[in-house]
């Protein structure tokens, strides 16, 4: 079971006084309030031409430890090198995530060029996952910027700024689901304001863009990837209708998303996205190997 096609869309980020119009305009004052109760802040990351005054970039070389691995899968060979964030220059204190306070996150991801696409990394192929990886580099390790593994050639580099905005996420995503219309199936549109023509209009007229973020709600392409992760890790065992896969996906929080940019010549699919999510126990713990990823593209 998912949404039809013509219910798929971006939900939307922005300051919590636009947003806070958008539904004062759209829904009942309670109605309104409970919807503004359920925005999370986000880390919005875009590309900026000031190299010294960003979180992070996208593409490059990332500085890795000496002793450790260009990460690869198996198999198939090393995964490219996505991006790097500055944990240091984030504004974590503003995000609803335990971040580190310090440190530096490194994404890394298979994306086909070593063999033309043949192998994909896909949430419901467990033998997959090795190809999209998260490390975190403690602040006091030292590193050097490491080479780029033959076959594989780097993406341009896109220095990323950042800055916190409230962002929303879909109505039949399940923590919205249960806060409006716990009954509804998972994953579908139901029968409340939240889910009106009307409503969703007005949203993805506001903001359309997936764009690339740390923390807040992930900005789905398609059916919430929550959901995704966890038919992943129940290994597809549950229906869309047995209250487990709803109770995993709550389990699950954005890390990151990085989006289709054309100043790292970097697109996924059909303009989509990669994402990490994690577990909140496992962020607190700094359990990165832990982190699961999916992607989505129109």
């Amino acid at each position: 079971m998912s949404v039809l096609p013509w219910m798929i869309g971006r939900m939307t980020h922005g300051s919590q006084g636009a947003l806070q119009a958008l539904a004062s305009q759209h829904l009942s004052p309670e109605n309104a309030e409970k919807w503004l109760g359920l925005l999370r802040p986000g880390a919005r990351l875009e590309a900026t031409a000031a190299p010294d005054g960003g979180v992070g970039r996208l593409g490059g070389l990332p500085a890795l430890p000496a002793g450790a691995e260009w990460p690869a899968w198996d198999g198939h060979g090393p995964l490219s090198f996505i991006a790097s964030v500055d944990c240091a220059r984030l504004p974590a204190a503003e995000l609803d995530i335990d971040l580190p306070a310090a440190g530096t996150l490194l994404f890394f991801y298979f994306d086909g060029r070593l063999d033309d696409g043949d192998a994909l990394v896909l949430t419901e192929d467990r033998e997959s996952w090795a190809g999209a990886r998260v490390l975190y580099v403690a602040a006091d390790e030292k590193v050097a910027e490491r080479g780029i593994p033959a076959g594989l050639t780097p993406y341009p580099v896109a220095p990323l700024a950042a800055r916190v905005e409230m962002t929303a996420t879909e109505p039949w995503h399940p923590s919205v689901r249960a806060a409006f219309a716990p009954g509804a199936p998972l994953g579908n549109r139901y029968d409340h304001p939240v889910c009106s023509q009307e409503f969703l209009d007005a949203l993805w007229e506001f903001d359309d863009e997936v764009g690339h973020q740390i923390g807040g709600h992930a900005h789905s392409v398609q059916n919430p990837v929550e959901i995704e992760i966890a038919e992943a890790v129940l290994d597809d065992e549950v229906s869309w209708d047995d209250p487990r896969l709803s109770e995993e996906a709550g389990n699950w929080v954005l890390l990151a998303q990085f989006d289709s940019e054309d100043a790292a010549d970097m697109m996924w699919g059909d303009a989509g996205a990669l994402y990490w999510l994690i577990r909140p126990e496992d962020l607190a713990e700094r359990r990165f190997e832990r982190a699961m990823f999916t992607w989505q593209c129109s």
